[in-house]
C-alpha cells in the first residue's frame, strides 16, 4: 500500500462489523478490503458499498491492511471516515 502511513493518521473503524456499520450510517468514505479475507464478508461489504456509493480498496493480505492501520494483527476490512 502506497498510503501506510495515511491510515494510522486517518480517522478510521478496524473490521467487519465496524466497517459495515460505518458504511450503513454514512460515515465511510473510503474502504480497504484484504483480498484474503473471507468471500462471505467480502460480497457483503462490496454490495454494501455499492449502494451507499463508497469507493472500495483492495490489500493483498488482512496482515498487510493491518500493518497499515498500525495494529499487530490482521484486519479484514477498513473504513476511512469523513471528517
Amino acid at each position: 500500500m502506497s498510503n501506510d502511513k495515511g491510515l494510522q493518521d486517518a480517522h478510521v473503524k478496524i473490521g467487519t462489523k465496524q466497517t459495515m456499520k460505518a458504511v450503513e450510517i454514512g460515515q465511510a468514505t473510503e474502504v480497504y478490503v484484504a483480498e484474503d479475507c473471507d468471500q462471505r464478508l467480502t460480497s457483503r461489504i462490496v454490495t454494501l458499498c455499492a449502494k451507499h456509493g463508497v469507493d472500495i480498496t483492495y490489500v493483498p493480505t488482512m496482515r498487510t491492511l493491518g500493518e497499515a492501520c498500525g495494529i499487530e494483527v490482521g484486519a479484514a476490512m477498513v473504513a476511512v471516515l469523513k471528517q
